[in-house]
């Protein structure tokens, strides 16, 4: 099948629950479902990068659903690692054994696992669940890599699934044996590699919408091995996805994959206007972002501050089902403050004005702001903008 990139971008927002009213129901704990994976990131600026993916595609969710989500118990989902350290659905749990069969079989984390291994797991065994502040401690007191032992062994322990993490006190992980915290059922599962591969590619494949396998391979951080499984799988349709060629997209990525059930319905519906985490799995792969958008995304927050272009913690914004242009937030008290606003090329002033001011305001009033300030704005933009932001909010979700 051949279909167009503006197609496969309208699959794949729909996939991604930015298009049509479908997306936003069941709340925050069918957008984990959906998406297969959120992306877990210490930076918190307007909020943490986890409740921005549940509130970029829901509007204004309450936070403490979006809390509940992901850390309830009984155990909805665990953390672990796919694309990166992610909040994944609970019952995946039994899917990630091909990566903890890696774990164990390489022996070494960052650090050298420390021989007081067995000792936490007793530890865990006895007196769990706990946190790091129950062990010992997280640091030896220097940089934050500077990590305890206590800390190396119980996130080793985390590796190779003795124990799990199903919620969190604050920002700290809760530890417990998996045997307690994850369900018997999904304990039993004994899942080869390939067939691990296999159902976390077709789950990758759903929730992208249309993926090259390099977008597969991203999604879920395959390594050699594992990519060639991943081949086997899409050859033989063990995965549920389908071929199909984009046209439009480079000659190298116009051979993809879709979810078949993805292509028997034309996308419609409103779009959603949002600003994004720069985590978000929307665009969390720069090669994939640029291919279906055209948009050229970097976070900036390890890039020295003189360097910086956009801003630290820039957010796309998606409006009319494109990525019009970025907004670098901070807080101030009761102010949302936009350190930096941007349009991209070929997006008019007055129409992306509105649609930079309806993001602004919509993420200000989640997070408890009652103003807007704009501190740095391409000259071109800033008069319609700020006509835009004295209008106030617009009708939530308007593009």
């Amino acid at each position: 099948m051949q279909i167009s990139s503006d197609e496969a971008r309208r699959v794949i927002l729909r996939a991604q629950g930015f298009l049509g009213a479908e997306a936003r129901r069941g709340g925050a704990p069918a957008t984990l479902r959906r998406l297969g994976a959120v992306q877990l990131d210490t930076i918190s600026v307007l909020a943490r990068s986890h409740e921005l993916v549940a509130y970029a595609r829901l509007g204004a969710v309450g936070r403490q659903e979006v809390e509940r989500a992901y850390w309830d118990e009984p155990a909805r989902a665990f953390e672990y690692w796919c694309h990166a350290a992610c909040v994944l659905p609970i019952g995946d749990w039994a899917l990630y054994a091909f990566r903890r069969r890696y774990f164990r079989a390489r022996k070494f984390r960052w650090h050298e696992v420390p021989d007081s291994v067995g000792k936490v797991l007793n530890l865990v065994r006895e007196s769990g669940p706990v946190t790091t502040a129950d062990i010992g401690g997280a640091k030896k007191g220097g940089p934050w890599w500077d990590w305890s032992d206590s800390k190396i062994a119980i996130e080793w322990l985390l590796d190779t699934g003795e124990v799990v993490c199903t919620r969190r006190v604050g920002w700290r992980r809760v530890y417990d044996l998996a045997e307690r915290a994850v369900p018997a059922d999904l304990l039993a599962e004994d899942l080869s590699d390939a067939e691990c591969v296999t159902r976390l590619a077709g789950i990758a494949g759903v929730a992208l919408g249309v993926a090259t396998r390099a977008d597969l391979v991203d999604f879920l951080r395959l390594k050699a091995p594992e990519a060639r499984l991943l081949d086997a799988c899409l050859l033989d349709g063990s995965t549920g996805l389908v071929p199909v060629r984009v046209a439009g997209w480079p000659e190298r990525a116009a051979d993809a994959w879709a979810d078949p059930a993805a292509l028997e319905t034309e996308p419609r519906g409103r779009h959603r206007t949002t600003a994004l985490s720069p985590f978000d799995s929307l665009v969390w792969d720069r090669a994939r972002t640029a291919r279906v958008f055209g948009f050229n995304h970097r976070l900036e927050a390890y890039v020295p501050k003189e360097k910086r272009v956009h801003g630290y913690f820039t957010m796309p914004v998606l409006a009319g089902g494109r990525l019009i242009g970025r907004i670098d937030p901070a807080r101030e008290g009761a102010t949302l403050v936009a350190r930096q606003v941007s349009l991209e090329p070929g997006v008019t002033p007055g129409r992306g004005a509105a649609s930079l001011a309806g993001a602004l305001w919509e993420a200000a009033s989640w997070v408890g702001c009652e103003a807007v300030r704009v501190e740095r704005v391409d000259p071109l933009l800033a008069g319609p903008l700020q006509d835009a932001l004295s209008q106030g909010t617009p009708e939530p979700g308007r593009s």
